[in-house]
């Protein structure tokens, strides 16, 4: 499996530091051995996901990548980028709209929504598209790492 940020140096962006409107975006294009490799690490064996022929046969017409891989492109975001290392995962809401396939190239994004001071809490409005279509929506909320006193 790629890394989709791989080769992308991590960044934290700290509480105090953001803002609303403020995002981050990763692409990545999902192989067949990034769905195997997602299948083997989570135990999820769904034929849908890794039976060519299965998928085929489906309402699809194709297998798919599981809709929790392309959530997890989210999580690469939030631990790296925005806000990065030190932050915290607090809770995440999904809306899966549309298949991704193999081949597919998604690209995920999240958006600052909300601030709260108590606990450093960040909401972030969390999309994924594939040539412009949406296939997920979210809202996720982080605890944000304060910036250090020097």
């Amino acid at each position: 499996m790629t890394a989709p940020l791989a080769g992308v140096a991590p960044r934290t962006i700290y509480y105090e530091d953001m803002q609303i409107g403020q995002q981050e975006s990763l692409t990545h294009t999902v192989t067949e051995s990034d769905i195997s490799a997602f299948a083997d690490l989570t135990g999820d064996h769904n034929p849908i996901h890794i039976d060519k022929a299965h998928g085929a046969a489906s309402r699809f017409g194709s297998n798919i990548a599981h809709g929790i891989y392309t959530a997890s492109l989210l999580s690469a975001i939030l631990g790296m980028r925005l806000p990065g290392p030190g932050s915290i995962y607090v809770s995440q809401t999904l809306q899966f709209k549309a298949p991704v396939r193999p081949g597919d190239t998604v690209t995920v994004t999240a958006t600052v929504k909300d601030l709260q001071d108590k606990g450093r809490r960040v909401t972030l409005d969390c999309a994924a598209e594939v040539d412009g279509l949406a296939v997920m929506s979210g809202e996720a909320v982080v605890m944000a790492p304060k910036k250090p006193t020097t």
